[in-house]
């Protein structure tokens, strides 16, 4: 079978692109470039970087494959970059890795595959994939919880899980590095990348002013949940939902952001307890069976990477919109911020956080 691998230049999906070549696959290896260095920017971040192209060949020559690095900069930009800055403008808080797995590796890159006659993708994502007796698929967690990243894949289809491979997403984090220090990869001992690709300095806040220009927020009001004014803010771009440094207030208690009003320039702030929602309406849901279930469903809904998922009935207002209603409070639900579904270890789909509140009935 011929199989094209998403090759980052890191360790998990050179392992990877090792293992189906052990395994007698025709492998080629696809790169990234997702970013143009001489746009004044001295460096990457540590993923994403011309070293990291130069590694993921390095590997590919390793291994004895073909690797082809594919200009993926305007399309990068188009569909992770600026819904990023928008997010944050608007006074959300943007997750890019989700947008770059479902609308760049899981869109484009499999297109592209496609072209280059390949029968599957791969990618050094820590899921497994499974298909049941009637021909459908599912998406579980990997077996490394540690690693797990199925929380970035929920907006995968029907039919990108068929033409998609996981092959480490049965092994832990340890095992890997073991395993490509035993076939002597160059990149056996290169560290995790961490921080947004894109912003590599981690301020968020700066990359956002420098982005959007004249849409950049301007100053506003820092008050509290009864409309007294505590302060000033330099715009809500700064600011994210639980958020408690940067708010140089001196009321003698600690504050907590509890909810951003773009429009008003407004950021409201309230004691912790004011983060502990049991409801919310989730917006943009994709569900990996194809189909809507029809009434209320109990999942556990994971609101963030690190979160751990809470019990809660997850019922569909509409093909694209769902209520959440959580058994136990949950901290800091964060609009912009994905909510993701699971029964078990297992993907049932997702969305995007519109709002912590209560949910809207029909």
């Amino acid at each position: 079978m011929r199989v094209a691998v998403a090759m980052s230049g890191g360790v998990d999906s050179s392992v990877a692109a090792a293992l189906l070549a052990e395994q007698g696959h025709d492998v080629i290896g696809l790169s990234m470039q997702l970013y143009d260095q001489r746009d004044g920017q001295p460096r990457f971040g540590t993923c994403c970087t011309i070293d990291d192209l130069h590694d993921a060949r390095r590997v590919a020559t390793r291994l004895g494959v073909p690797h082809y690095i594919i200009n993926f900069e305007s399309h990068f930009h188009a569909r992770v970059v600026t819904p990023f800055v928008d997010e944050y403008v608007a006074g959300r808080t943007p997750i890019p890795c989700t947008r770059c797995n479902s609308d760049v590796k899981f869109v484009t890159l499999l297109e592209r595959s496609a072209g280059l006659q390949a029968d599957r993708l791969a990618t050094g994502h820590y899921v497994q994939s499974r298909q049941d007796a009637h021909g459908a698929w599912h998406l579980h967690r990997g077996a490394d919880p540690g690693k797990d990243q199925s929380y970035f894949l929920f907006a995968l289809t029907q039919d990108q899980l068929s033409r998609a491979l996981f092959p480490v997403g049965h092994l832990d984090k340890a095992s890997v590095r073991a395993y490509a220090l035993d076939r002597q990869l160059p990149v056996a001992l290169k560290p995790d990348s961490q921080e947004i690709c894109f912003v590599p300095d981690g301020d968020q806040a700066a990359f956002v002013a420098r982005a959007a220009g004249a849409r950049t927020p301007g100053p506003g009001r820092i008050v509290d949940r009864e409309g007294r004014v505590l302060g000033t803010h330099g715009g809500v771009h700064r600011f994210t939902v639980g958020q408690r440094k940067g708010l140089q207030l001196s009321v003698g208690v600690p504050l907590y952001v509890v909810a951003i009003d773009a429009t008003a320039e407004q950021v409201t702030v309230g004691p912790r307890s004011a983060l502990e929602q049991r409801a919310a309406r989730i917006d943009g849901v994709q569900w990996i069976a194809g189909r809507t279930p029809e009434g209320p469903i109990q999942a556990e809904v994971q609101i963030r990477h690190r979160h751990a998922p809470g019990a809660a009935t997850v019922l569909a207002v509409d093909s694209t919109q769902v209520e959440v209603q959580f058994a136990e409070p949950q901290y800091a639900i964060t609009p912009g911020q994905a909510a993701v579904f699971y029964h078990g270890d297992e993907v049932l789909g997702g969305g995007w956080i519109a709002s912590p509140a209560a949910p809207v009935r029909r």
